[in-house]
């Protein structure tokens, strides 16, 4: 859903704008802010970099993506150019992505850089297990979703102009130096009434320990990766069970494909665990038969189809990797609940996920530690 501007723009600048750069939006413009709708929803998202739907003077719609106004604290969140670039790449692919009409970083314009692209009339989902569509059609929207990731995973960053967008290898590297520094500035943040800290993921060295041994880690890859992939970043055509658009790039990159695709089976991960925390869900419980709904292994076998790669050995890791990144993230989310910069009760409860999850975690890694015992003595 979009409504007024909570984050106002000079619309005369960006009309001036429009006029000499974009001809394919007719000035006058109107101008709406995207807000959360927990439903379908055809314009509901985009809270991280602040996203406007544009209507022209043709009634025709357009997507405005921009950097937040003023300071940042991080030097690497919100770039939106980083989305633009990616996007841009894969217009003549077959990825499933809005058209972009252009990029803008002079910040005299409205503030902050920020790009233009199309609107997508569909559907956005927010729970997984597609709640009042027909068996048929979960089936057909899952399999697509997850053919579209396997399509993304196939491609050659070089062969697109991305053989710079990220380093080639090492993701698993980075990504464990970059949340073990976080778990560890995270860790000791005291919550400003009580005095007491957040403290440590729950067995942090030991799960380190774990992800950072060679010998166990999987095979590197480097593909493009979409950093986010689930299927609330999906749009869905409005009538027909296929996809039409993937948002959302903020965290894309050279990564890891194992790290997308783990990202997407979360559903099954925590719901063999628990049906009671966040993410998890009775439709995705080992003993639910939902009509429709496929099974994980089924997800993987479709992936494996169209990638071109089986990852059902390195599974174990990944799962349990993907666990270990949402507690730090969890944590985050404590964090900043104790310095009250964010002060809900949701957040507060959002952020007490960080143990339960880091329980999770540390079952994946035992499972993993076992399996991997297994295969080497074959």
């Amino acid at each position: 859903m979009a409504g007024p501007a909570r984050q106002p723009i000079d619309i005369p600048s960006l009309e001036r704008y429009l006029e000499r750069k974009v001809p394919s939006i007719s000035t006058p413009i109107a101008l709406k802010q995207a807000c959360h709708q927990p439903t379908y929803s055809k314009f509901g998202f985009g809270q991280s970099n602040p996203t406007y739907q544009i209507t022209d003077s043709n009634s025709s719609k357009f997507v405005l993506r921009k950097k937040p106004p003023g300071k940042l604290v991080s030097k690497t969140a919100h770039k939106v150019e980083r989305e633009y670039r990616i996007l841009n790449a894969l217009q003549n692919t077959d990825i499933p992505v809005p058209r972009v009409y252009g990029l803008c970083e002079d910040d005299s314009v409205i503030g902050s850089p920020f790009y233009i692209m199309e609107f997508l009339d569909g559907r956005i989902v927010t729970e997984p297990h597609f709640l009042g569509v027909s068996a048929e059609e979960i089936t057909e929207m899952w399999h697509d979703a997850v053919r579209t990731l396997a399509k993304l995973h196939r491609l050659d960053p070089k062969r697109i102009g991305l053989e710079t967008y990220g380093k080639p290898n090492g993701f698993y590297d980075r990504q464990i130096k970059t949340f073990t520094t976080l778990g560890e500035v995270q860790s000791k943040v005291m919550d400003v009434e009580t005095g007491t800290v957040v403290g440590e993921v729950p067995r942090m060295k030991e799960i380190v320990w774990f992800f950072s041994d060679k010998k166990s880690q999987p095979k590197d890859r480097g593909t493009p990766i979409h950093g986010d992939y689930k299927i609330d970043n999906l749009v869905y055509h409005k009538t027909e069970p296929g996809v039409i658009g993937i948002l959302d790039w903020e965290m894309s990159t050279i990564g890891h494909p194992l790290s997308d695709l783990s990202n997407l089976i979360v559903p099954w991960t925590i719901s063999a665990f628990s049906t009671g925390r966040r993410n998890s869900s009775i439709y995705f419980a080992p003993s639910a038969t939902t009509p429709g709904l496929p099974t994980r292994d089924q997800v993987i076998a479709w992936y494996t189809e169209v990638a071109g790669w089986n990852p059902a050995n390195e599974l174990p890791w990944g799962t349990s990797f993907a666990m270990f990144r949402d507690s730090i993230i969890f944590q985050g989310i404590a964090s900043r609940y104790a310095v009250r910069q964010a002060s809900s009760l949701e957040v507060k409860r959002v952020g007490e996920e960080m143990l339960p999850c880091s329980e999770i975690c540390w079952e994946l890694v035992r499972r993993a530690k076992e399996t991997g015992k297994a295969q080497s003595s074959l």
